[in-house]
Parts: C-alpha cells; structure tokens; sequence
C-alpha cells in the first residue's frame, strides 16, 4: 500500500487518523529504544511504512527513521532483493516534507555518497535514483548551503537532464490512446512524472540561473511536444514547470524563448485541439510572459535586452495571430476561474504584450 501511495502519487488520509498510525508509531519507539538489541530489519520496514502512508511526521519521528533509512539506502550490493530494499528505503525518504529540518550532518554524506556510487557503477533502480535527488531537493529548502551543494558539487541539473532523456525513450506516449497495452514502462512512466514534479521544486528555489539551466528547459520542451498528443498529464506538468520558471526573476525571459518554450506553448496554444485545462494553463503561462516583460529594468543595459525581448515575441505573436487568439478566449477566463479556483486576469491588456 505505502509503495502504491508514493508512487502512484495518492494521498490516502485515512491513515492519518487510525489506531495503525498510532500503532506504527508505538512500535517503532519500542524497536528504536531496544539499542543493541533491536531488529534493524523490522525497525527499518516499519519507518518504510509510516513514511510511505503517512502525509506528516513528528520530529522526533523523522529522527529515527532518517537514520536508519539512509543505513538500508547504504547497502552496495547489486543482487535483485538489495536494490528492492534500497529502493524502499529511498522512496520512503523521498516522502518527508520540506518543513522538516534535518541537520545536514545527519544525512548529507551520506547521500552524496549514494549518488555518487551510483554514478560509477550504476548500482541504484531509476526509481530508487530519483528518490535519492528528490529527498535532497525537498530538504534544499531549509537552507541554501544545501542547494548550492546540489547545484555545483553535485551537478543536479546535468544528471537530471541525461535521466529525463534517457527516461523519454522507455516511455510508451501512446498508451494512453492504445488502452489495451498494459503494464509495459508504466513504472518509467510514474518515475519520469516524478523528476518532472521534482523540477518545480526545483525552479521555485533556483536563485542562480545558467546555461546548463536553461538546458534542462530545452529538454522540457522536447517531452511537452512528444507528449501534447497522448499525453495530456505530463503535457500539463511541462507547461506548469514553464509557468514556474516564468514566475522565478532569477530566469531569464530569454531563456525561455532560446530554448523554444514560448514557442511551443504558442504552437500548442493555436491548436484547436486544445482542452479547458490545456487553455488554462497556456493563457496563465503567457498572462506571466506579458507581466514579466512589462517590468522596467533600473540597469540600462536590462532595460534594452528588455525592449529587445519584448520586441521579438511581440512580432511572432502578431505574426501567428495571437491577438486575435487571446481575445477569443478571453470570454472564458472568468469561466475558468471559477473551474480552476484561479486568479487569472480580466483585463485582456494584461495577456497583450504591445500594452
């Protein structure tokens, strides 16, 4: 059940309130206060299962099981059951929350050294490999220490772009059309949907963008345009991490249209084909571009690349009929707004880039 939960990304909260909850729980103190007694095999499968259900943790809790986890994650050997245990224990670590903060002397050796074994001699499951980054993304967030060490020792963003693309070849685009193929790369798939999710996290807290960044756009771009037509999942979850790089000023609106995103979002966005959910997030990505252009810049040389930029998609989008496009759609928004619990404008001047 706490496997399926994580990796199908489903939250079930009945767990939050049962007797097993508070069960796991008494069990685990009891296991952990045995000392040199205790069954580190039963400790570490119970830390796995409250990790993996639960939707929160005490502290003290997370204490115990950080511990013991990154132990079972340690394990190098390369036999079938090894990597299944090592790939529970990261996954479940992949669970913890961002609000929790974990000394880094608690679990940054030895993450580095799970990566970076892995690395040589390629000793982890894809799955059990994304969980290791994603436990040190969620937890980048407590400190910035932890993010330049990601970013810069580690080189997050180059092993997360040889992933995403090494994960597009294994996964079936068409599935969602052929719903009689079942069961084949549907574990990729889950896998590729997390480092995408994992991404945001990711743009959200980049303070410092560069070329490899931008990089890892480009490789967003090219899985938005395989799968724009089969599906519309991990479409949507492109289109969400362009929206958050859009919303982070430490990227570059350049960046973004070097690397063919606001190009490919206005493609798609001239499709008829596209859905209330797709329109949604297409009219918000470019509701962003057009605020985010119309910044003034205090540094003049800014201010130029800005009126520069600005004039560049300007003329595309007057050459693709933007305009006409975005007022067509802008008898729904208040329709969306409502749909999607959102905010987007209603002032047509604002999804203009000219105003």
């Amino acid at each position: 059940m706490g496997y399926c939960n994580a990796l199908l990304n489903i939250k079930y909260f009945g767990f939050l309130y049962s007797s097993l909850k508070r069960r796991f729980r008494e069990m685990i103190d009891d296991e952990e206060k045995k000392k040199e007694k205790r069954n580190e095999k039963l400790l570490t499968e119970l830390c796995e299962c409250y990790l993996l259900l639960n939707i929160g943790a005490s502290s003290q809790l997370i204490s115990v099981c950080v511990p013991c986890l990154l132990k079972a994650a340690l394990k190098k050997d390369e036999n079938e059951e090894a990597q299944k245990e090592v790939e529970m224990a990261l996954l479940a670590l992949s669970c913890i929350f961002s609000h929790y903060k974990i000394e880094k002397d608690l679990y940054l050796n030895e993450m580095k050294e799970i990566i970076q074994y892995h690395e040589k001699r390629h000793n982890l499951t894809r799955l059990a490999y994304q969980s290791a980054w994603q436990f040190l993304i969620i937890l980048s967030f407590s400190t910035n220490y932890m993010f330049d060490v990601i970013v810069d020792e580690m080189n997050f963003v180059g092993e997360a772009k040889r992933e995403l693309e090494e994960l597009a070849k294994c996964v079936d685009w068409k599935r969602e059309k052929e719903e009689k193929i079942k069961g084949k790369g549907r574990k990729e798939e889950l896998v590729f949907q997390r480092w995408l999710q994992m991404f945001e996290s990711f743009f959200v807290a980049c303070n410092l963008w560069n070329k490899e960044c931008s990089g890892l756009i480009e490789s967003i771009v090219q899985v938005f345009l395989v799968s724009r037509d089969n599906h519309s999942e991990i479409c949507i979850l492109c289109v969400n991490l362009f929206e958050t790089a859009a919303e982070n000023r430490a990227v570059k609106l350049d960046a973004l249209l070097k690397s063919g995103a606001i190009d490919a979002v206005f493609e798609e966005f001239l499709r008829p084909a596209s859905n209330e959910r797709m329109a949604f997030e297409f009219i918000y990505f470019f509701q962003l571009i057009s605020m985010r252009l119309k910044e003034e810049k205090d540094d003049e040389m800014e201010e130029a690349k800005r009126k520069e930029l600005k004039r560049k998609i300007f003329e595309k989008m007057e050459e693709e009929g933007y305009e006409d496009i975005i007022t067509t759609f802008y008898e729904i928004i208040d329709f969306l707004n409502k749909k999607y619990f959102s905010e987007l404008s209603l002032r047509i001047s604002d999804y203009l880039v000219n105003s």
